[in-house]
């Protein structure tokens, strides 16, 4: 990658930053989008509410871009959570039916469904990990007549395995189950198209590999999932003419906006259009390739230190997130120690993650091996 677009981060000036996987710093153009709405706010109060409009409008339309949507399956949530919950939420479920996910999914992925499990008799299957990956074929052979739906992440969070959405999409799209995606891990930093991957829900916070901020996430429903998933957290803006303000026996909207019950967190909404905005230029594809290369050169000199690599290393499992171990050293010392160092990486299941982003280089990863004790 280009000085241009590394100087974009202020951050590499003080640490090597190899936390995306947890909260990522934001690019100078993030940080001035938001600052332009904050100030435009503080002078002139609501006047310049069209302009915001037309905002959230193309952030819209950039979300949906990135994930090769239609602008009107895509609505803003307030985070990863909520999205996932509206989803639980808003099927109609009917005791026996079952749910199938992974056991080494975030608690994001889990505790809605796990209320699901205790409100309405609903089974819920989770696949194993083993040494750091999941079978597709294992969490497959979990799913009968019985199963509603499949809800997996794009990459798990401890582990960095990136599992196959295309053929779990398909064989979900075969039995008319739903496919949802905690897609949080990965997108930003990988391709991910809804329409190859049958993906009919998904659900991903900007603060990420996003490089957005907390508080605003991309929320996508496919026709079939906005038929089957009704809204339960509802307002006036969820109506399909929400300046109607008088008009109570109103739908709610065809389209996606209908899970947005609210004013939007148009602040974080406007970052996270600058921040596709920089995605859209630089190229998804060329950020996949830089970052999986990158990940190769780190597990090399990993396994040079002593390291050994938890990360699947098999050509369609690799991420942006890499997870190691020592035999001698706690994940959690590892990460603190770096920290001391200004090296950026955090522990996770007795793992040390290390997840990078396109603007870091090679010599930033081998100060990080330099850094590690042997």
């Amino acid at each position: 990658m280009t000085d241009d677009l590394r100087k974009l981060f202020p951050v590499t000036e003080r640490y090597v930053y190899l936390n995306h996987a947890a909260v990522a710093p934001i690019s100078l153009r993030v940080y001035q989008r938001m600052q332009e709405h904050a100030r435009d706010q503080l002078e002139h109060g609501i006047v310049n509410y069209d302009q915001w409009s037309t905002t959230i409008k193309k952030t819209r339309q950039s979300a949906a871009d990135l994930i090769n949507a239609r602008r009107e399956q895509i609505a803003f949530a307030q985070n990863t959570s909520a999205g996932l919950a509206m989803i639980a939420n808003g099927i109609d479920w009917h005791q026996g039916d079952n749910i199938v996910t992974a056991k080494c999914e975030f608690p994001a992925n889990i505790v809605p469904w796990m209320r699901i499990q205790r409100e309405y008799g609903v089974e819920l299957r989770m696949a194993p990990e083993r040494d750091g990956r999941l079978e597709t074929e294992e969490i497959l052979n979990l799913v009968d007549e019985k199963t509603r739906l499949v809800t997996l992440s794009f990459v798990q969070y401890a582990s960095g395995f990136r599992a196959d959405l295309a053929t779990i999409g398909r064989y979900c799209r075969e039995r008319d189950l739903l496919f949802v995606v905690d897609a949080i891990q990965g997108l930003g930093a990988l391709s991910l198209d809804v329409e190859a991957s049958h993906i009919d829900a998904l659900a991903a916070d900007a603060h990420k590999f996003l490089l957005g901020t907390e508080g605003c996430a991309i929320f996508y429903l496919s026709p079939r999932a906005m038929e089957r998933i009704k809204p339960t957290l509802v307002g006036w803006f969820s109506l399909e003419n929400p300046d109607d303000h008088a008009n109570f026996a109103q739908t709610y909207a065809k389209s996606a906006r209908r899970y947005e019950p609210g004013s939007l967190n148009t602040i974080g909404v406007a970052g996270l259009g600058a921040a596709l905005e920089l995605f859209k230029e630089v190229g998804m594809e060329k950020i996949e390739s830089y970052l999986i290369d990158l990940g190769d050169y780190l597990c090399g000199r990993l396994a040079e230190r002593g390291y050994q690599v938890i990360s699947s290393r098999r050509e369609r499992e690799k991420s942006a997130i890499i997870c190691c171990r020592h035999a001698k050293y706690s994940a959690d010392f590892l990460a603190n120690s770096l920290t001391e160092r200004q090296i950026v990486t955090a522990a996770r299941a007795g793992r040390l993650r290390i997840s990078p982003h396109f603007y870091i280089t090679r010599e930033e990863i081998d100060r990080l091996i330099v850094a590690l004790p042997a």
